[in-house]
């Protein structure tokens, strides 16, 4: 289980990746830091397009800097957005969580706090292997 400490910090670098996210059309600007189970942390943003498909969210855009990095293995996931209410992965994105077993997915609200979910609490039926 992820401590205190750790949720702070993926919290802050999640917020930071926020502030440079690409969010022209909905305006909704995301972050999202990943942390390995050698304990790097690696980040994203979303970043949308004016074909929508082809808009990538922070979340897979942090995973994918981590797989990138030489990462497969994970310990938890922070997510942060600007919504007063819980802000959650998509259905895209939670399976990429699924392919890479994220346990731990940390949701937050505008202000900070934040609640720890399972992998499995998010998506009960995922593909895979």
């Amino acid at each position: 289980m992820i401590d205190d400490a750790a949720v702070a910090i993926l919290i802050k670098k999640a917020r930071e990746a926020q502030q440079n996210a690409y969010a022209p059309y909905s305006h909704f600007s995301v972050g999202a830091a990943v942390l390995t189970e050698d304990t790097r942390i690696y980040t994203g943003c979303n970043v949308e397009n004016a074909s929508y498909g082809l808009t990538m969210c922070a979340e897979r855009n942090a995973i994918y800097n981590a797989v990138v990095g030489g990462c497969r293995v994970f310990r938890a996931l922070a997510l942060v957005g600007t919504d007063l209410d819980w802000i959650t992965p998509c259905g895209a994105c939670r399976q990429v969580m699924e392919e890479f077993h994220i346990p731990e997915i940390i949701l937050t609200k505008s202000n900070d706090t934040y609640k720890i979910v399972s992998l499995r609490e998010l998506l009960p039926h995922a593909f895979g292997l």
